[in-house]
């Protein structure tokens, strides 16, 4: 189960308040991603397995920094 406590911001948030950056939270069986700035909007939740393989896609896909954050909007 996901709860409060699991979420965690990437180490590649950068300085300040560290808001502009993804938070990722584990349980056993799946792996959720949020966007920190709207912590309260939907998630992204993957079995496990199914994460990495989203990973390989945007880092194949989105090769830059840059690049991801056009993705982004």
């Amino acid at each position: 189960m996901i709860t409060s406590e699991n979420w965690r911001k990437s180490s590649y948030s950068g300085g300040g308040d560290g808001d502009d950056c993804v938070e990722i939270a584990n349980s056993p069986t799946h792996i959720a991603i949020r966007d920190s700035k709207t912590p309260a909007r939907a998630t992204l939740t993957f079995p496990t397995g199914a994460f990495a393989a989203f990973l390989d896609n945007l880092k194949r896909d989105y090769s830059t920094v840059t690049d991801f954050a056009r993705f982004r909007g």
